[in-house]
């Protein structure tokens, strides 16, 4: 028998968050499908923990039916996204727009071993997102075998460039480093892939890693890519606790070296870790980072300014971080500025409240605000989410 199929909408997510919340189960215990996607057999290899939570679920959505009904009948600017916006255990979200679309390019978070891909997802109003599965792979990265992480994506011209890293490569100085699995020189750092729609499938661009050495300290990952005001695409990255900045030749497919003759330039603040982003506003370079520890409570949000694209950036506030009311590890994250506004999202990831796993990692969007001064205020994370916004007025 074939349930009859559901769409969940972000309105009716949030409403069954918060009854099943009332039941004692967290919402992110349960994972949301549509009952279509349901088999017979599914079922038979359930475990009795995971049917009695589709039990929960579809009685919670009967329950929420009939005030669902005249929920959309009310002002579409009353319907809110929930969060997480995304089903799923994702992490190291990158949010960008792409023409009338909304698009975030996130971590799989899974063990290394598991993150041989990389989903997307795209949503017209923030509230109702669309998965598009394995838009690369380690079958299409050939010299990638596990921990695709932190996706970039860029449109130049007519094609769309996803920035990746892969392997997680270590050094002998490094506490990660382990005889048995790692070797000197061994393959691994940040990746190009190539494809012609954000959703791909994206190919391998160079065959090879763009950045596959350690410079200035900095582990070849987290990385992010940058246009400037001059037409010079920039990239930052770096984990270990060090950040870098590099030039992009104009077809992605090397560095070009600074005044100096040197490929990459330290340009670390104070209590950096990892996960850098940049934008400007107004005058001013904001450069954000994560802080704390990715695999705990600690993770989170920090940034700083400068009039300078190279910096230095002093460290200014910590915005990000966990609350015990709604969840803790919230870090590694990207802005969404909307086209011709000064309006701003943050699109990141944090851990539900219990946290029973170093990988139980969701993705949330929530406001984020600058006072008068062009200072960013703290970010309050939230379950309700964001509200419902096209970035094209229906006809």
């Amino acid at each position: 028998m074939r349930l009859p199929d559901k769409i969940i909408t972000g309105t009716e997510k949030l409403v069954f968050y918060r009854r099943v919340r009332k039941l004692g189960v967290y919402p992110w215990q349960v994972q949301l499908i549509h009952p279509g996607q349901i088999q017979n057999n599914s079922f038979a290899a359930m475990n009795a923990s995971a049917i009695s939570l589709f039990a929960i679920f579809f009685a919670c959505l009967t329950a929420c039916s009939v005030g669902h009904e005249k929920q959309q009948t009310r002002s579409e600017a009353g319907v809110r996204a929930g969060n997480p916006v995304i089903t799923g255990w994702y992490a190291d979200p990158e949010g960008v727009i792409f023409d009338d679309t909304y698009w975030i390019f996130p971590t799989y978070s899974a063990r290394y071993e598991k993150q041989v891909f990389l989903d997307a997802f795209s949503s017209k109003d923030l509230v109702n997102w669309q998965k598009h599965e394995r838009i690369i792979d380690t079958s299409r990265v050939r010299w990638a075998h596990k921990a695709m992480w932190a996706p970039s994506v860029v449109k130049k011209g007519r094609l769309y460039f996803l920035f990746f890293s892969a392997n997680d490569i270590q050094t002998p100085d490094r506490q990660m480093w382990d005889p048995a699995v790692n070797t000197v020189g061994e393959v691994g750092g940040i990746g190009v892939g190539v494809a012609s729609r954000p959703e791909g499938p994206y190919e391998d661009y160079l065959q090879k890693p763009l950045i596959g050495e350690v410079y200035n300290g900095a582990q070849p990952i987290d990385q992010f890519v940058y246009l400037d005001e001059d037409g010079q695409y920039y990239m930052l990255y770096g984990g270990w606790g060090h950040c870098n900045i590099v030039k992009l030749a104009p077809d992605f497919r090397s560095l070009l070296p600074f005044e100096d003759g040197t490929l990459a330039k330290e340009i670390t603040p104070e209590g950096y870790v990892e996960g850098p982003i940049l934008f400007k506003r107004g005058d001013w370079y904001y450069l954000m980072w994560s802080e704390g520890n990715w695999g705990n409570h600690t993770y989170r949000v920090a940034y700083g300014r400068s009039n300078s694209l190279m910096g230095p950036f002093q460290k200014i506030a910590t915005v990000l971080e966990a609350d015990t009311t709604v969840a803790t590890g919230a870090g590694h994250h990207s802005v969404i500025n909307i086209p011709d506004t000064d309006d701003w999202y943050m699109v990141y990831h944090r851990r539900p409240i219990p946290n029973q796993d170093r990988d139980h990692r969701v993705t949330c969007i929530d406001r984020m605000y600058f006072d008068q001064e062009g200072n960013i205020l703290p970010v309050r994370m939230t379950i309700e989410g964001v509200a419902r916004r096209l970035l094209r007025e229906e006809q």
